[in-house]
């Protein structure tokens, strides 16, 4: 990790982490309304009806609160509070569900506008899109990763190089939908149907490659 995210990432404190998550909901829905260079704590405090003692106790620094959306945004593509997979999941389960998180999380209401207000404020906001990545997309695959490499030891999988499994299932999800959203939003309904077959086609194609002989890959 470096020294950016060393700085910036949030210290967790005991109680409030209801009020914490209510803080974060506050800054991410002010971060697209107002953009991340010109929000301030103290708009932050006011809209969320705290002192900037509270916000500071929960969060030290504004990048500290843009690190809690993305780490809070993760959470929910791997669709677990602590963030890490379970081992022992089968396989074609666990891609199933990351890839259905992963696609209603990009498709949510606020993640492509957190998206685009990184790729607009980067240059001004040194360490942004660091933060950003490292938080999310980074940690997504890292977990992701770390789960097929279990997946692997156990007999289940065969990837070789985990690290690139995971990039490339994660990439065959997204597949061109980031980049149509972005240029061109709203020209394909892509609804429940189609995300599920989406992620079928997906998982198949990586289980395809990836997976080993036998019942457990294809449970």
């Amino acid at each position: 990790m470096s020294t950016f995210l060393k700085e910036y990432v949030c210290r967790r404190v005991p109680r409030g982490e209801k009020r914490r998550d209510e803080i974060a909901a506050v800054a991410e829905r002010i971060f697209i309304e107002r953009g991340y260079s010109e929000t301030t704590m103290q708009m932050i405090a006011a809209e969320a009806g705290a002192s900037k003692e509270t916000l500071y106790r929960h969060f030290g620094s504004k990048d500290a609160l843009m690190a809690e959306i993305m780490r809070n945004c993760a959470a929910q593509i791997l669709g677990e509070v602590d963030g890490e997979l379970p081992a022992e999941r089968p396989a074609r389960e666990t891609l199933l569900s990351v890839g259905r998180n992963l696609l209603q999380c990009l498709f949510g209401q606020n993640s492509l506008s957190m998206l685009r207000i990184v790729l607009r404020e980067g240059a001004r906001s040194p360490g942004l899109g660091e933060l950003f990545y490292a938080q999310g997309p980074e940690h997504v695959s890292a977990q992701l990763a770390g789960y097929l490499a279990a997946a692997t030891r156990r007999g289940e999988l065969s990837c070789p190089d985990a690290e690139l499994a995971a990039r490339l299932f994660l990439g065959a999800v997204v597949a061109n939908r980031v980049i149509q959203e972005l240029v061109a939003p709203g020209r394909d309904d892509f609804c429940e149907a189609k995300i599920e077959a989406h992620v079928e086609e997906a998982v198949s194609l990586f289980l395809s490659r990836y997976g080993c002989a036998g019942p457990s890959s294809k449970a």
